[in-house]
């Protein structure tokens, strides 16, 4: 009776902490979908809904018979950017470096505004299709 607690006790944990893990996850944009039907990778169980599979991060497309439906969508591209955010600023300098002196560090510069770092590191943002 203990050990059969037990298991309902660790089923009730893992459960919750697949919902947790899942929280967040959306449908990958359109563009990221348009794979080719037969370079397809399963993404999911025979029989999972659209929905479904679009919550578990997937693609889903049922118009081509013979082929995955839900697939794993192509990887993501980045690109690498100044943040115009300056709560994202990382210091890659000093106070009163100059312009060019960031740019031989590779890093962004933009002088303004004051109290915060003007020579900072790129972020990498996805981009859209």
């Amino acid at each position: 009776m203990k050990n059969q607690k037990r298991l309902w006790l660790c089923l009730v944990i893992l459960i919750l902490g697949c919902s947790i893990l899942l929280e967040g996850v959306t449908a990958p944009s359109k563009c990221r979908c348009d794979v080719d039907p037969h370079k397809r990778t399963n993404c999911g169980l025979p029989g999972i809904t659209s929905q479904e599979c679009e919550n578990s991060g997937c693609c889903f497309s049922s118009t081509v018979p013979g082929v995955p439906w839900c697939f794993k969508p192509t990887p993501p591209k980045y690109r690498k950017v100044c943040p115009a955010d300056v709560k994202l600023r990382k210091d890659c300098g000093y106070p009163g470096i100059s312009a060019n002196e960031c740019a031989r560090r590779k890093c962004c510069f933009e002088s303004k505004p004051p109290g915060v770092p003007w020579c900072f590191f790129h972020i990498f943002s996805e981009e859209e299709c």
